[in-house]
């Protein structure tokens, strides 16, 4: 029997980021400094400037030219050991995906023994980690909402998060303000994130009528802002705010399915950002998800968003060789959309053609 557990408390609407400071006092600790995760890109905005941090605070501006590696998880919290910032009042994340997972990450470290890579996999966290506050900038990863923070893990092939109810976050603040200044393309590819959660969901065996409920919001509310003229007008950046968060507990209620998979594989091979690797996956998906494949063309073709093809066309037999590794490794996706027979069905000669359509 599956127990499952979703965000406590989340704030939603334009400006509630300036709540931060009174979420922040409200939280009882013996210690009051706070450490904050902030995406590169905000270095030097306005936003930054606004937030509540006090010079006892600890600041990590974190590079997201890379998804999180495990050795990057580790060392965020090796440099709070050496300050003395491990046992903060609250972690703060503010950002995209790569941001919320690696807030939720370094606060599952803090309380538990070992390494990022120890936690790679399900219900492996033992404690709770610290308090921690998870705000969005960009819609559609689902980060904020779900039960696990992805990592890349080069030494051993495995893109895999801390899945646990630990790693959900205790507090959101949902501002569709902070979505204004994503570039357009990146807009599209990282909604269509959630889209392609969903559509896996629906299509898996894992199925349940919560997890239903969550995908088919979320795939509604995707097609009303890919649809229509202004994908990026306030109220459709407000509608892929939500579209993002129900997406989120869809996954944590169900499994992801064949696209997951063959884009953890473009990440780990050939560190393709995950949101584009879903996109570009979808070149190769017609077989598997016929009926979305078409749908997520035509909503592409309807925002003249051009998706990258042609990227695992010619490579040399180790290569392909290590996709095929870092694909088939996820078994759980796998026999969720493909049954206990997916080996038998994704020969190396089966991937290699599929990782060549894209």
């Amino acid at each position: 029997m599956n127990n499952s557990k979703n965000i406590l408390n989340y704030m939603f609407g334009k400006g509630t980021i300036s709540n931060l400071e009174t979420i922040l006092n409200l939280k009882e600790s013996v210690n009051t400094y706070i450490v904050y995760y902030i995406d590169e890109y905000f270095k030097d905005s306005d936003l930054v400037k606004k937030l509540p941090i006090k010079e006892e605070d600890k600041v990590f501006f974190v590079q997201t030219k890379d998804e999180p590696k495990t050795q990057f998880i580790n060392e965020y919290r090796d440099i709070l050991v050496q300050e003395n910032k491990n046992k903060p009042k609250a972690i703060v994340a503010i950002g995209g995906g790569i941001t919320l997972d690696t807030g939720k990450a370094v606060s599952n470290l803090l309380t538990n023994e070992g390494n990022a890579e120890d936690y790679q996999g399900w219900d492996l966290v033992k404690k709770p980690g610290i308090y921690k506050i998870g705000i969005p900038t960009i819609s559609g990863t689902g980060a904020e909402a779900s039960r696990t923070c992805v990592m890349t893990n080069p030494d051993s092939g495995l893109k895999l998060g801390m899945n646990s109810d630990f790693t959900i976050y205790d507090q959101l603040i949902l501002d569709p303000d902070l979505t204004k200044t994503v570039p357009r393309e990146q807009y599209f590819y990282t909604g269509m994130d959630t889209y392609i959660h969903c559509i896996e969901s629906l299509n898996g065996a894992y199925r349940n009528a919560i997890g239903d409920a969550f995908s088919n919001q979320a795939i509604s509310l995707c097609k009303e802002v890919f649809l229509s003229d202004d994908m990026m007008s306030d109220e459709n950046r407000e509608k892929l705010m939500v579209a993002s968060y129900l997406g989120g507990c869809a996954i944590a209620n169900s499994y992801v399915g064949v696209v997951h998979p063959f884009s953890a594989g473009l990440s780990v091979v050939l560190d393709t950002h995950h949101c584009i690797g879903n996109c570009i996956t979808m070149n190769a998906m017609e077989e598997f998800y016929p009926k979305e494949y078409k749908d997520f063309f035509y909503m592409a073709k309807k925002q003249g968003i051009k998706i990258p093809k042609a990227i695992c066309t010619d490579l040399d037999e180790q290569t392909y060789f290590n996709l095929y590794n870092s694909t088939l490794i996820h078994e759980k996706p796998l026999l969720n959309a493909l049954g206990s027979s997916f080996k038998d069905k994704l020969t190396l000669d089966k991937v290699k053609e599929i990782f060549k359509r894209m």
